[in-house]
């Protein structure tokens, strides 16, 4: 019993992967389940016993991310400048890995319509992030640690928005875009405190 799941959740993460990557070079409308079961090497009936829909099999693939990215970059640690140093820490992470940041940008851009079945999941993704970042250029904004004048909420909408906005540049032209020393430099104009403790 315990072999045949594991057996089952190691086969689960192998479809999952090659969704990704499946994704990642065709986008999710251009992808089929036959092409992603042909990449695992089980039939299509199979990868259907794991995941009935091709939407079931996005929602895995996007909450693996998250799981990924929040327990890396500990994402949920309380507001202030932890938080805005973990979300350079995920550029980072993510310069290392273009092919995670190529799949979620194609996804983001597809989403956009509100019959897509990603749209919910990319409404409560910038929610949390927006949420994450506000909170914590609020409480900044409170012990004297941003910038006179800079309206929080603005700020972390910026932020959310150049981060991702430079993650499309970066992957069109990488060598003509520092993603990570422009998220700093961004985050280094609003502080009235050093980002990092070596600043």
């Amino acid at each position: 019993m315990t072999g045949g799941y594991l057996k089952g959740r190691i086969r689960r993460e192998d479809i999952i992967s090659a969704a990704a990557v499946v994704y990642g070079e065709a986008g999710y409308h251009g992808s089929s389940l036959r092409e992603i079961a042909k990449r695992v090497g089980i039939s299509h009936a199979g990868l259907l016993y794991y995941f009935p829909t091709k939407e079931a099999l996005l929602a895995a693939v996007l909450e693996r991310r998250d799981a990924e990215d929040s327990e890396r970059e500990q994402l949920t640690v309380p507001p202030g400048l932890e938080v805005l140093r973990h979300f350079v820490a995920l550029a980072e992470h993510n310069v290392r890995h273009p092919g995670i940041v190529d799949l979620y940008s194609r996804l983001a851009a597809e989403a956009v319509a509100p019959d897509h079945p990603a749209h919910e999941y990319f409404e409560e993704h910038y929610r949390q992030a927006r949420e994450s970042v506000i909170g914590s250029f609020r409480l900044l904004a409170t012990t004297g640690e941003l910038r006179e004048g800079v309206d929080p909420d603005f700020a972390a909408l910026t932020f959310i928005a150049l981060m991702d906005g430079l993650q499309v540049q970066w992957l069109t032209t990488p060598a003509d875009v520092d993603l990570v020393g422009s998220l700093r430099f961004y985050l280094r104009t609003l502080l009235a405190v050093p980002l990092d403790p070596e600043d």
